[in-house]
């Protein structure tokens, strides 16, 4: 199912690259002209946006067709076709950058999620994505995120409560942080979970001594040191690891015990999948 708000960024995303017309198209198209293309896959990874393109191609033209072969989540091959689109050659033309942009763009976070959540199969820990995402398009790549096997962090600032090292040190110390959160949650009848972000073990330490919680967060923790986090916290609390961890060293973290491993590379500076849409 598409994330809530997609119908609206289908909208502008064409508007944005139609503008007053597709004049290239218009002048060397008939308006008259039936069409096909097939959505070709040109590396290795895992399809995301399927369903996704269906509904620009339905935006732009009620009476294209997608003829689907691989849904998303399927792992491809370079050569493979995800699907033919049929009708309109003008709309098949017009339509064409900005699937592909959403598609290539989707799949290419579905395909590092996976290689993460391969990386750490068999550890119980499993891979979340952080909010290091494309301004408006956070619900798309959390949507890719889970497409490629991995859980969503919180979707922004008011699903959590995550008390990072800054909010600590402006609040005057890790204890007073969480004593605040718990009084502002209780005045406001609110039931937010909530996360501590720490730096080293005296900082786990100060956590558990002040209790109330749900998450422990690793930050920039050795896996050295997150094992020891790990067997202090002894499974009181959830327990994540961040800060730096790349597909060699998602295993060793993983191995630690630690119940999560969240990377922002999944959505702030993953590559693109190779794909194309070719006449047929």
């Amino acid at each position: 199912m598409l994330p809530p708000g997609t119908e609206t960024l289908i909208a502008n995303a064409l508007q944005e690259d139609i503008g007053e017309g597709d004049h290239s198209t218009l002048a060397t198209i008939p308006a008259n002209s039936s069409g096909a293309a097939r959505l070709l896959v040109k590396d290795s990874g895992v399809i995301a946006g399927v369903e996704l393109a269906e509904a620009i191609a339905h935006h732009l033209d009620p009476d294209l067709t997608l003829r689907v072969y691989i849904l998303d989540g399927a792992s491809v091959n370079k050569g493979d076709v995800a699907f033919n689109i049929l009708g309109s050659a003008r709309s098949i033309l017009t339509v064409e950058r900005v699937l592909l942009n959403y598609m290539q763009r989707m799949s290419g976070i579905a395909t590092l999620t996976s290689r993460f959540v391969n990386a750490v199969e068999g550890t119980g820990c499993k891979v979340l994505d952080t909010r290091k995402t494309t301004p408006g398009l956070r619900a798309l790549e959390k949507w890719a995120v889970r497409i490629g096997g991995g859980q969503n962090h919180r979707e922004g600032l008011y699903d959590m409560v995550m008390i990072k090292d800054n909010h600590a040190d402006l609040a005057g110390g890790i204890h007073v942080a969480i004593m605040r959160v718990r009084a502002y949650l209780q005045d406001r009848n609110k039931d937010l979970r909530i996360e501590v972000e720490t730096r080293n073990l005296k900082e786990v330490a100060e956590v558990l001594e002040t209790g109330g919680i749900d998450r422990i967060m690793l930050d920039n923790f050795t896996p050295e040191l997150m094992r020891e986090a790990v067997k202090l916290i002894n499974g009181l609390y959830e327990t994540e690891a961040s800060g730096g961890i790349t597909l060699a060293t998602a295993r060793s973290f993983a191995e630690t015990g630690v119940d999560f491993i969240s990377v922002g590379a999944l959505t702030h500076s993953v590559p693109s999948l190779d794909l194309s849409l070719k006449a047929i």
